[in-house]
C-alpha cells in the first residue's frame, strides 16, 4: 500500500482504495517510495490511467510520481487540471471554461497554460505549503465544487453535499441549513465550473 492517493485537501495519503484518474506533480519520491515533497513543478495535471499502451512501474527511481484520485472533481479540488497530452479535448474544454469564467485576468485562447498554472499554484497552496481555501455562500457554488465542513470534505451536487472518503462518497445531505462555507476547489476553477466545465464525479457509485 503506497502513499499515492490525493484527497480534496490536496494531501497525498496512504490507502488501499484504488483511483480512477492518474495525477502528476513531478518527482515527489526519493530512491524508495517515500513522499519527500508535495510538488516539484506548477503543472499539476490529471491524466488517463491508460494511454497509448504505456506501462509504468509505480514510483520508479528518477521518474515522476504517480498520484491517483477518486474522481475528477477530487483532482480539481486538489488543484490539478486536465492534461493536454492524453486528455486534449477535455483540456481544451477546461481552458475555454477557465477563460470564460475568469475574464478579469485578460487572458485569451493564445495564453499559455503555464500562465494559468501559475494562478492555480497561488490558489491551491501557500508559501507554507498549506491548502488555500476561500469562503463563499454555498448557494452560489456550482456542481462539482468541494467544500470543507468540520474538517471533512464534501462534494456539492444539486443542492446536496456528499462526504468524501478514499473509497467513495457517503449518502447526500441537503444544504438547506448551510450558508457560508470554506471552499476547497480553487477560486478560478470554481469559476470554470460555473462557466460550464462539468467534471467526472463518482457520488452515485459509493463502495462504502
Amino acid at each position: 500500500m503506497a502513499q499515492n492517493r490525493v484527497n480534496p485537501f490536496g494531501n497525498i495519503i496512504e490507502t488501499s482504495a484504488r483511483g480512477t484518474w492518474l495525477g502528476n506533480r513531478g518527482q515527489l519520491h526519493g530512491n524508495g517510495k517515500t513522499i519527500l515533497r508535495p510538488f516539484k513543478h506548477q503543472a499539476w495535471i490529471i491524466c488517463l490511467l491508460q494511454f497509448k499502451d504505456r506501462q509504468r512501474q509505480i514510483m520508479a527511481p528518477n521518474l515522476w510520481t504517480e498520484l491517483f484520485f477518486l474522481d475528477e472533481a477530487t483532482a480539481l479540488a486538489a488543484g490539478h487540471r486536465p492534461c493536454f497530452e492524453c486528455r486534449r479535448a477535455d483540456a481544451n474544454r477546461f481552458k475555454q471554461a477557465w477563460l470564460s469564467g475568469n475574464p478579469h485576468y485578460g487572458y485569451d485562447r493564445k495564453t499559455t497554460i503555464g500562465k494559468i498554472d501559475a494562478i492555480l499554484q497561488r490558489e491551491r497552496i501557500d508559501v507554507h505549503q498549506q491548502k488555500v481555501t476561500h469562503t463563499a455562500l454555498i448557494s452560489t457554488l456550482p456542481n462539482g465544487t468541494f467544500v470543507a465542513i468540520a474538517q471533512k470534505a464534501y462534494l456539492l451536487v444539486d443542492e446536496q453535499i456528499f462526504q468524501w472518503t478514499p473509497s467513495g462518497y457517503l449518502n447526500g445531505k441537503e444544504t438547506l441549513n448551510i450558508t457560508s462555507v470554506a471552499v476547497l476547489t480553487p477560486q478560478s476553477v470554481v469559476n470554470a465550473l460555473r462557466a460550464g466545465y462539468l467534471p467526472q464525479m463518482s457520488h452515485k457509485q459509493s463502495d462504502i
